[in-house]
């Protein structure tokens, strides 16, 4: 049965390979050379019948950096090798072959075509090795070309692939034929070659009869040049300075601030915390010189010795830095990648109630913890502690200078408040681990209970303000603390002044009630306790201006009264609880606003004892006091025609009653509202027991708004772009905080997760900052060209955020550099320094302040006129060898593209055949 079946099949498939035998069977095709060229010229005529645009449809590969140029392929065998043959074109036709403006394929820039046809073995190599085999392959495509009367050059690849040698055929569509051949010399270039009068005379040569003719007759050869010069990379003298660096530390002295000192982001807000790498690596300069007829080879070597300021095009093309194109491999250090560990240290605190239990790795319980978590050496414990709470400005801006209009929505600290600066520090202490973070707290706060047993002021912090509300409750704690510290101070002064004579000065921790001395009521005297009730008059700030007493005629005095009470966040929450609990808002709430009442009261009535409860209101609620218009102006008779209002006049009014309960006692002498050690101890508790989450929650909040806020402070040039970011920013992280703005972690894993993606969005923020400063500060005085550059990088970059990465060729994007700006960028082209003599090769001429051109790329061309039968066809895609000028035809061409270390060379002959 198995063998029956296998004969079946055998039988079937020789049918099939009789019936394809039949199939391809050609007796006009004698062979395989032959058929070989009739596979070339089907898919030839198949191409030539499509189109572009067809071609376009019908999957056509784009090549990327050339947008405008496409190919298809076909593979094809022959001889038991396969072969690629791979057809090149464009869109778009306008314009010349060659355009030192445009992106061009190197075979498109080496020959000047502009559609063009490649076919190479399907090897390891992908080119030729053996001559006759190329001879052979090239003949083959121009009978195949010639059969279907394609004008397209086509090439060969040969030779060895780093020499990226070809040779080339095309068929001009009359007696002309026009061949190609480009080649390069990686070693030992010859002198006379580096140099333009050699390059010219090498030209020369290819069609003048003898040498005699290079020096007795001169050629009208058509002239274009491309000199690419590049500045040397910005980071080149790294390992210098920091050699220098580490040879001050071994001397004793510490060398972290003379390296900094020496980098280019030296004075940027963030150089205090990180130096980042310059995101701009180097400029390219390109100087283009347009078409020029040039007779003789002394004009070359004049042409040499020019200044590059005679091009008549410049542009400038930025390289960037790898970890902004997105091919960077290592971790970018900066403010982003910090905050992504402190949200890992967010994570771990979770469990734990204390602090303390981080530090010991033993009672950590956790083998994460163990292996990774390091702690710095006592030595930079120390210097962070001195800079935090001994180094700090003596006085803060309540308001901050160049804070962000919209800082305030993030619930964190400001930045230049205490406890700002230490999120700030334990970003950059050891790896932002729990443990590092615990040492630094626990020590931080035993700095903080100094102060408060010492008296000390609290650094960074001001002890003016009220209460800011919507900041971190651990920065409303040390805000207090400081106040409770300034009271405790003026306590102890005063009771160390107890047996001195009492003074208006002794009062003057007091403050002034609103609405006297800002409306400009007040009048300060020296004098004012010397009047004829000195002896009963206490407590007085000065003199109310147009005010007197009604009873006495006497001046009336303001007082000096207490400053109304202090609460943090979590005070007002007691009080909003105690509401809850006792049912009557108005028995808690109206308590306190009753006793601020009448210490207003009692102080009113010791600086003017002969005051009656009208007095106290017209003065305090001037509102509350109606004087009668209908008697003229009050000054004309005493005492002045008034009554109080309907509110402070009806019967059972609590003010009168208070009033009259009120005894008269200046505020220096009343029981304050505020006990300040009691106060100061509650903080300091809250401080040493705070819950582990609690306190890494208000800490990745302030530590994003603070290096937000540092990172605004940046100078970038007004680039809108950059401005409108930002403000994005701020918007972005207030709105991603709001789980942990309310101090209240859910046990939600997805909040770590969201605020872990913030820290995406604030990496691209940053590196797109550090760009703009970079461009700010090399583009002083060429601010035109900082901001195209930018914009032009930030459209590409602003919609890839967050997804793949740049390709290094999409942001190479030439600027042209205006007759004003090219003073600025040569000043980039400073001399080489010492260590980078080795850079000076200077074999090449068209030095730019001691740089020579890295890239010389030239152009040679001769023409001819020719009968007008010889004319090609319009429209026959075969490159700018025919010249504008009817019965012209370029005979030579030769593109040659140098460095100090190679030479590449190009040749294209047309021939009459």
């Amino acid at each position: 049965m198995a063998s029956s079946s296998k004969k079946k099949h055998e039988k079937e498939d020789d049918i099939e390979e009789e019936e394809e035998f039949e199939h391809f069977d050609d007796f006009t095709l004698a062979s395989s050379w032959e058929r070989f060229i009739s596979e070339i010229e089907a898919v030839c005529r198949q191409w030539l019948s499509s189109g572009p645009k067809n071609l376009l449809e019908k999957g056509a590969v784009s090549l990327g950096e050339l947008k405008n140029l496409y190919k298809v392929k076909s593979e094809l065998k022959y001889a038991m090798k396969n072969y690629c043959m791979e057809y090149y074109f464009e869109i778009s036709n306008a314009g010349k072959a060659v355009d030192w403006n445009s992106s061009l394929h190197e075979l498109q820039l080496s020959f000047g075509v502009k559609e063009f046809m490649v076919i190479a073995p399907q090897s390891a190599s992908g080119v030729i090795l053996d001559s006759p085999e190329a001879s052979k392959l090239l003949s083959a495509v121009a009978i195949a070309f010639s059969n279907c009367s394609s004008l397209w050059p086509a090439f060969v690849p040969v030779h060895d692939p780093s020499r990226k040698a070809y040779i080339g055929i095309q068929n001009m569509g009359t007696v002309f034929t026009r061949r190609f051949e480009g080649d390069l010399i990686s070693t030992q270039v010859p002198v006379k070659l580096m140099h333009l009068e050699g390059l010219y005379e090498l030209f020369v040569s290819k069609f003048a009869f003898s040498s005699s003719d290079l020096s007795t007759h001169f050629f009208k050869v058509h002239f274009t040049m491309k000199l690419t010069y590049k500045t040397l990379p910005y980071d080149e003298d790294n390992e210098v300075l920091n050699s220098e660096s580490e040879i001050t530390e071994s001397g004793g002295d510490n060398g972290g601030d003379n390296r900094n000192k020496l980098q280019w982001d030296d004075d940027c807000p963030w150089s205090e915390w990180y130096t980042a790498e310059d995101p701009v690596k180097a400029f390219e300069l390109v100087a283009m010189w347009g078409e020029k007829m040039v007779e003789s080879s002394m004009e070359m070597a004049e042409l040499e010795n020019a200044s590059i300021h005679d091009a008549q095009n410049w542009f400038i093309v930025p390289e960037f830095s790898s970890y902004l194109t997105g091919d960077y491999t290592g971790n970018m250090v900066g403010f982003a990648s910090q905050l992504r560990l402190l949200i890992d240290a967010l994570a771990m605190s979770l469990d734990v109630k204390f602090m303390e239990d981080f530090v010991s790795v033993e009672t950590s319980g956790s083998d994460k913890l163990r292996s990774s978590a390091v702690i710095p050496p006592p030595t930079v414990l120390d210097r962070v502690l001195k800079d935090l709470c001994h180094d700090g400005p003596e006085l803060i801006s309540p308001e901050g200078e160049g804070r962000h209009k919209s800082s305030r929505l993030i619930k964190g600290a400001p930045l230049e408040t205490l406890f700002a600066q230490f999120c700030l520090h334990s970003l950059w202490f050891g790896d932002c681990n729990i443990r590092a973070i615990s040492v630094l707290w626990i020590e931080f706060i035993r700095e903080v209970r100094w102060c408060w047993e010492e008296s000390q002021p609290l650094p960074r912090m001001p002890t003016k303000a009220a209460i800011d509300l919507s900041t971190c409750l651990v920065h409303q704690k040390l805000q207090m603390l400081a106040i409770c510290i300034e009271k405790k101070r003026q306590q102890d002064s005063t009771s160390d002044n107890s047996s001195d004579t009492p003074s208006v000065e002794a009062n003057e921790d007091f403050s002034y009630p609103s609405g006297a001395k800002e409306e400009g009521l007040v009048k300060e005297s020296d004098s004012t306790p010397t009047s004829m009730t000195s002896g009963k008059r206490r407590g007085s700030a000065g003199v109310v201006e147009s005010l007197m007493l009604l009873k006495s005629h006497d001046n009336m005095h303001a007082p000096f009264t207490q400053d109304p009470p202090i609460m943090t966040e979590d005070m007002h929450e007691e009080r909003l609880h105690a509401v809850e609990v006792l049912g009557d808002s108005f028995s808690f709430s109206g308590q306190l606003e009753k006793d601020i009442l009448s210490s207003d009261m009692s102080a009113f009535k010791a600086a003017n004892p002969d005051a009656v409860f009208e007095d106290f209101i017209r003065w305090h609620s001037p509102k509350d006091w109606e004087d009668d218009k209908s008697c003229g102006p009050s000054g004309d008779k005493w005492p002045p025609q008034g009554k109080l209002s309907d509110r402070m006049s009806e019967s059972g009014n609590s003010w009168r009653k208070i009033w009259n309960d009120a005894p008269p006692l200046p505020a220096s002498e009343q029981k304050p509202f505020m006990d300040p050690n009691r106060e100061g101890e509650k903080i300091l508790h809250y401080l040493e027991t705070v819950r582990p989450h609690q306190l890494l929650e208000q800490m990745v909040c302030t530590a994003f708004r603070a290096a937000a806020d540092t990172l605004n402070q940046t100078s970038f040039g007004g680039l809108k772009n950059m401005t409108i970011k930002i403000d994005q920013l701020y918007f972005t992280i207030a709105s991603a905080l709001k789980p942990l703005q309310a101090n209240k972690l859910p046990g939600d894993m997805e909040i770590i997760q969201d605020v872990k993606r913030l820290c995406v969005v604030f990496e691209h923020v940053e590196k797109l900052l550090t760009l703009a400063a970079s461009l700010h500060r090399k583009f002083l005085n060429a601010p035109r060209l900082s901001q195209t550059i930018f914009n032009e990088f930030y459209n590409l970059y602003a919609p890839k955020m967050g997804k793949v990465g740049l390709v290094s060729h999409e942001v190479r994007k030439k600027q042209e550099v205006r007759g004003n700006e090219r003073d600025v960028v040569t000043g980039m082209f400073v001399q080489p320094s010492a260590n980078q003599s080795w850079r000076k090769v200077l074999s090449m001429g068209n030095l730019l302040n001691g740089h020579e051109p890295m890239l010389r790329e030239i152009v040679f061309s001769l023409r001819d006129r020719v009968d007008s039968s010889y004319y090609a066809p319009r429209g026959s895609g075969s490159g700018n060898q025919w010249s504008h000028q009817q019965g012209e035809i370029e005979t030579h061409r030769m593109y040659i593209c140098g460095t100090s270390n190679d030479l590449r060379v190009a040749l294209s002959v047309t021939s009459c055949d």
